[in-house]
């Protein structure tokens, strides 16, 4: 047999995204939304999906999705433009914007992703790490944008996984400071109520990035979207994959975008739990919660590894980033229901104080 010869130079070196997904009776790990979408939506949605030709190449821009995410937010159809879930969307922007020669500025620790979109596209990675309580430096950010040659970058607010916000009037001067392209990641914005939507008209270095997968319980459809400039959407529009979004998948959108007011309740009730969460975590001896605006929270301990390897055995499935570069001995927790978030409580509590036996089940 021949062999084959080697992939992509720059490849060497990547490790390929892992959500650690495993079985566990508390999922707390991947920032879902722990309340599946309510029958009565569910069930348009099977009235809808049954409409749906599937022997027919589904529309390419999903326009009629885009027109309704359109018309919500005071813009035009050709200001919208929506993806195979954030990734996709991300990933374009490393296309469009990136690539040998140029530059891409991350602000770490944040959503690992972005960085591995930068060096799959032979993009050069500056960083400007975050302070000690992963606040963004602002002023080293300004400083090194005054310096030139960087082509965009991402401001994600709530960042993941530390879970602040970043400053509206940073972020005012950041667009002001470079004709870099600046993406402001908002994935977890219905948690915050926080957005940079009313920037978009003074500002086409602004583009806006959201999800349904979070506040509207589609994690498993795969369903994102931008706002930005006209001119910026059509430079994403040449380096998108036809038919990236699938027809059923659109249909679904199309009704849960229709009905969200009706996840309202379950947001309200996700942000209530977050504060009890952290009010739990501030209890527990040795254990440091940082501030949240999203549906997670981060949080530092000693033996941070260990503590994950004894909150599994209890069947309660946290992530660990306790050996990620400047998240030492941190975990994050997404906020479950309130069943799901009392057990993780009463485990990390129990493990903290030694009262609980390392037993961890195999995957």
């Amino acid at each position: 047999m021949r062999s084959v010869c080697c992939s992509a130079p720059q490849l060497a070196g990547l490790t390929p995204y892992d959500p650690k997904y495993l079985p566990a009776e508390a999922v707390l790990s991947a920032n879902e939304n722990p309340h599946d979408v309510e029958q009565e939506v569910r069930h348009e949605i099977m009235r809808e999906v049954k409409r749906v030709a599937l022997n027919r190449y589904p529309d390419p821009l999903a326009n009629d999705l885009r027109d309704m995410i359109a018309e919500a937010n005071g813009l035009d159809r050709d200001q919208v433009l929506v993806g195979n879930g954030g990734d996709e969307l991300l990933f374009n922007m490393a296309l469009a914007w990136g690539g040998p020669g140029r530059t891409f500025l991350n602000l770490p620790p944040t959503f690992s992703v972005y960085e591995a979109n930068a060096r799959l596209t032979n993009t050069t990675v500056a960083n400007v790490p975050r302070r000690a309580d992963f606040s963004i430096d602002e002023e080293a950010v300004l400083a090194r944008v005054a310096e030139g040659g960087i082509d965009y970058l991402v401001v994600t607010s709530p960042n993941n996984p530390t879970g602040e916000l970043a400053g509206e009037t940073f972020v005012c001067r950041l667009l002001d400071a470079t004709d870099a392209l600046v993406m402001v990641d908002e994935a977890y914005f219905e948690f915050s109520r926080q957005t940079m939507r009313p920037y978009l008209a003074q500002h086409k270095n602004l583009v806006i990035l959201r999800t349904f997968s979070k506040a509207f319980s589609l994690a498993g459809v795969r369903m994102g979207y931008l706002l930005g400039d006209a001119e910026v959407i059509r430079e994403f529009v040449k380096v998108r994959q036809p038919y990236s979004v699938d027809a059923v998948s659109q249909a679904i959108a199309r009704v849960v975008y229709a009905n969200r007011a009706k996840f309202e309740p379950g947001i309200r009730a996700i942000i209530e739990e977050r504060a009890r969460v952290v009010d739990g975590l501030k209890r527990i001896p040795g254990v440091k919660p940082y501030p949240s605006d999203a549906n997670y929270v981060l949080f530092r301990l000693e033996n941070a590894g260990i503590i994950w390897e004894m909150l599994y055995g209890r069947g309660v499935l946290v992530r660990d980033f306790s050996r990620a570069p400047g998240l030492e001995d941190c975990l994050r927790v997404s906020i479950g229901s309130r069943e799901e978030n009392d057990a993780f409580l009463r485990a990390l509590r129990d493990a903290v104080m030694g009262k609980c036996d390392l037993e961890v089940p195999s995957a």
